[in-house]
């Protein structure tokens, strides 16, 4: 398994409705984000995908966000724009864009301030499904991952 991520920014502004404090007020971030993307095999010159292509793609969905009033976008009309639902929108977003490439998102990361983040990512990605289908069909393996060391 081979894992890649690009790291990227951008400034929007937002306010938290039915939160009780200074962040239901209009203000604003310079949100940094981290895309994860993971796929089996790398391509015949050893990559699993080119980060420009990355870049250009995370780029692409964050100048959507890019110095608005998030809680004007269709996607935050009903929930709020907190770094939890940024994550999963950015991740949602990416994973179209890429559907039916040889790798996929596996998880997304944003900070709106220096020493807090949030991440979203889905149980059950496709080479967590390939495993799960391994083991159905009665086929001795092992599953390589992280222990609960985080090693």
């Amino acid at each position: 398994m081979f894992e890649i991520s690009v790291k990227s920014h951008f400034s929007s502004a937002h306010r938290l409705k039915g939160y009780d404090g200074a962040c239901s007020n209009l203000h604003g971030h310079n949100w940094e984000v981290e895309v994860f993307l993971r796929g089996t095999r790398t391509n015949p010159i050893g990559m699993l995908v080119d980060f420009g292509k990355i870049k250009s793609a995370v780029r692409g969905a964050l100048n959507k966000l890019d110095h608005k009033d998030l809680n004007s976008l269709p996607a935050f009309i009903v929930n709020n724009p907190t770094s939890e639902n940024l994550a999963k929108h950015i991740f949602h977003a990416l994973s179209e864009l890429f559907r039916g490439e040889s790798f996929s998102v596996r998880r997304v990361w944003v900070s709106e301030s220096p020493g807090t983040s949030a991440c979203y990512w889905e149980d059950g990605a496709e080479d967590d499904k390939a495993v799960r289908r391994k083991k159905s069909k009665g086929r001795a393996g092992s599953f390589h991952g992280y222990s609960s060391s985080g090693l």
